[in-house]
């Protein structure tokens, strides 16, 4: 009798669970996002102070003059505003920070709030979620929690009345050389049609957009 081989079995590959294959599939985050959102910034604020004006034109002592009426002060620093407007923004932002260097807590909570926003949220992986106090919280808690922490920490707090005064400050310095500094001499027609209608949203404006456009791709990645 000629001996029988014993049956062959099949042998099948195991296929990924569907919980790999999406696993695989979803994009990691990408490396050193927020080296890339701090260079957009860097770069935005670059192209911003590069349309500045000379800064002996707005030092020049034989431009100014006593407005003769309220009118004529305002028309001077609507005039003014629309040539010297990336300059005013550099005068106010030397002033808000010189406040927050003479006040290092107020400074210290700022940078503490803008991190969490960063690492808690913004940037933060969703398959990492946040436990506090041995429970684990849902985008939509951390949401919450940070948006009352900034309530606290802007109103609550000094910060505000730092951050408040210093801009006082400087809009009232802005104010004040526009209505003395005669726009007689500006060649004002290459910048009208790029005038705009608020203080920061000229310079703001542009940088704010091509910050949030390129951040846009790395929050949504980490929000995933």
């Amino acid at each position: 009798m000629s001996s029988q081989s014993p049956p062959v079995l099949p042998i099948t590959n195991p296929q990924p669970t569907t919980t790999t294959t999406a696993t695989a599939s979803q994009p990691p985050l990408p490396p050193h996002a927020l080296r890339a959102f701090l260079n957009n910034i860097t770069e935005s604020v670059r192209n911003g102070f590069s349309q500045r004006r000379p800064f002996s034109e707005l030092i020049d002592r034989s431009a100014f003059s006593k407005p003769e009426s309220i009118s004529e002060a305002t028309t001077r620093i609507r005039k003014n505003y629309t040539y010297f407007r990336i300059n005013y923004l550099t005068v106010i932002s030397v002033i808000l920070a010189f406040s927050l260097l003479t006040n290092p807590f107020s400074l210290l909570l700022l940078v503490g709030l803008f991190c969490s926003w960063l690492f808690l949220y913004l940037f933060r992986a969703s398959d990492q979620p946040l436990v506090l106090f041995g429970r684990t919280l849902s985008d939509r808690e951390t949401l919450g929690i940070l948006i009352v922490l900034s309530v606290f920490v802007v109103f609550l707090t000094n910060v505000g009345s730092v951050i408040i005064s210093a801009l006082l400050i400087g809009v009232g310095i802005v104010c004040a050389h526009g209505a003395f500094r005669v726009p007689e001499d500006l060649f004002l027609d290459d910048v009208q049609e790029n005038a705009s209608t608020g203080f920061l949203s000229s310079f703001l404006g542009g940088a704010a957009s091509n910050v949030v456009a390129s951040a846009a791709p790395i929050v949504a990645a980490a929000r995933a």
